[in-house]
């Protein structure tokens, strides 16, 4: 924040997570900022989708960005809405849950609308509160500090109405700061914003690189000049010559799996027994971290020790990740498989590398034939049987062509990696400076009252 100027004088505001404010701010309840209460929304069944009707929003619904999900509409027949309904300027708050303190502005361009009952409504008093400056108070440290401490702890999270109302909002004397303030942020925040999104731009892009580095060398080798034979196999198309065709069965003696325990949802401990999370494999990349510890009284009841250079492959899940899989690169000495893992055991007598193996089975027609197997609820969980993951055909090219292959993909993967690694730090820092900015802004840590648009400026200035 050094290229900002911080005002003249400050005050102690009596608030112990503002601290300090401008002289010339005050510390403001809520409840004294807003037209009449803080009002919860309705408890109704989302189950209409009536778009002549008013939309009904829930947390669910509120981006992050400011916008409403489309994919995600309900509506409220209007003589249930129309207690609820919503005006320009209105702020939702929600009150429990994971997303408690999460907020949203309402904007008239949302159309007809009311909210539901794990959102409180405050509709800002336009002669105190610039409904724009209160929405950026609510993105702040300041605020989050507050939240934090309002929590009842009970099933859930829980912050009501009443401590919505007490919380207290630094505020510039005179309306028309908030106003520019809040125009400030705007502008100031999309320009970072465009910022954070080219680099998940890069991001994508290098996932998607990452991918083609992977099935390209495992389906095509590294040779651009070999010769190519027809697979026999419609997914898999032209394959080289020389390498093999062959359904995993003949490949995997064998798929071992543990059974369902009770444990505690952290880490095991050296000294303590863990069993694995689906959530292991998610990333395609073996995560031993993503364990939990095995209660003392199911210790005698675990089954199926993890093991270096295994395949571990989650057979039940959602769509997405049904079949995810990776390999396990540690040791693992003390962590075991729940009943929703299975761990490979090759044959002894075959040619195969575990790790080229491994890459392989993230190529998307690999993925598709897993998706073809499996069975259950499309929106739900889903199960592959063994035999039909067994069934599925891979190429096996000469052992030693294949450690040239696993090879070559490490060496293009830790390029790739430190890209994007390079890109996350670049996203966080961009968002660290977003939220401080925020933060500095709304509490008067930095002084932009006579900010202007950079066109208005230029205008004045023509002129």
């Amino acid at each position: 924040m050094a290229k900002y100027q911080k005002y003249a004088k400050y005050k102690d505001s009596g608030v112990e997570w503002l601290v300090e404010i401008p002289s010339h701010w005050d510390a403001i309840r809520l409840k004294h900022l807003i037209v009449g209460n803080l009002v919860y929304g309705a408890n109704e069944a989302a189950e209409d989708d009536n778009p002549n009707n008013p939309r009904y929003i829930r947390i669910t619904d509120m981006n992050n960005d400011g916008s409403l999900d489309p994919n995600t509409f309900r509506s409220l027949p209007y003589h249930i809405a129309e207690n609820y309904l919503l005006e320009d300027g209105d702020i939702l708050l929600a009150r429990s849950g994971a997303t408690v303190g999460k907020s949203f502005l309402f904007k008239d361009e949302f159309g007809v609308s009311c909210f539901a009952g794990y959102l409180i409504r405050a509709r800002p008093d336009c002669r105190k509160l610039n409904s724009q400056f209160a929405y950026w108070f609510f993105q702040s440290d300041s605020y989050w500090k507050y939240i934090s401490g309002s929590q009842i702890q009970s099933t859930i999270q829980n912050v009501s109405a009443e401590k919505y109302g007490d919380l207290y909002l630094s505020l510039p004397e005179k309306l028309n700061h908030q106003k520019i303030i809040a125009n400030f942020l705007n502008h100031e925040t999309a320009k970072i914003d465009s910022l954070i999104a080219k680099q998940e731009k890069l991001i994508e892009l290098l996932k998607e690189k990452r991918q083609a580095v992977i099935s390209h060398a495992v389906t095509k080798g590294l040779n651009p000049d070999v010769k190519l034979k027809d697979s026999g196999v419609e997914w898999l198309g032209q394959v080289p010559e020389h390498w093999g065709v062959s359904r995993l069965k003949n490949i995997i003696r064998s798929l071992e799996s543990g059974c369902s325990v009770n444990a505690a949802d952290i880490p095991a401990q050296s000294n303590e027994l863990g069993v694995l999370k689906t959530s292991c494999v998610y990333t395609r990349s073996f995560r031993i971290e993503e364990n939990k510890t095995v209660v003392p009284e199911d210790i005698h009841r675990v089954k199926c020790k993890v093991r270096k250079g295994a395949i571990i492959i989650s057979r039940m899940n959602t769509p997405e990740l049904v079949g995810a899989s990776a390999l396990v690169k540690v040791e693992a000495d003390n962590i075991y498989l729940p009943d929703r893992l299975w761990q490979t055991i090759f044959f002894e007598n075959i040619d195969i590398d575990a790790e080229y193996l491994s890459h392989f089975m993230t190529v998307q027609g690999f993925r598709d034939q897993i998706a073809l197997g499996a069975e259950g609820a499309s929106s739900s969980m889903q199960n592959i049987a063994k035999e039909d993951y067994l069934n599925i055909n891979c190429l096996v090219p000469p052992l030693e062509e294949q450690i040239q292959i696993r090879a070559f993909i490490e060496q293009k993967l830790a390029v790739l990696s430190n890209l994007n690694m390079k890109a996350q730090e670049a996203v966080e820092r961009l968002k660290e400076r977003r939220t401080a900015l925020i933060s500095s802004a709304v509490t008067g840590k930095i002084d932009v009252h006579n900010w202007q648009h950079p066109n208005e400026a230029k205008t004045e200035f023509s002129a």
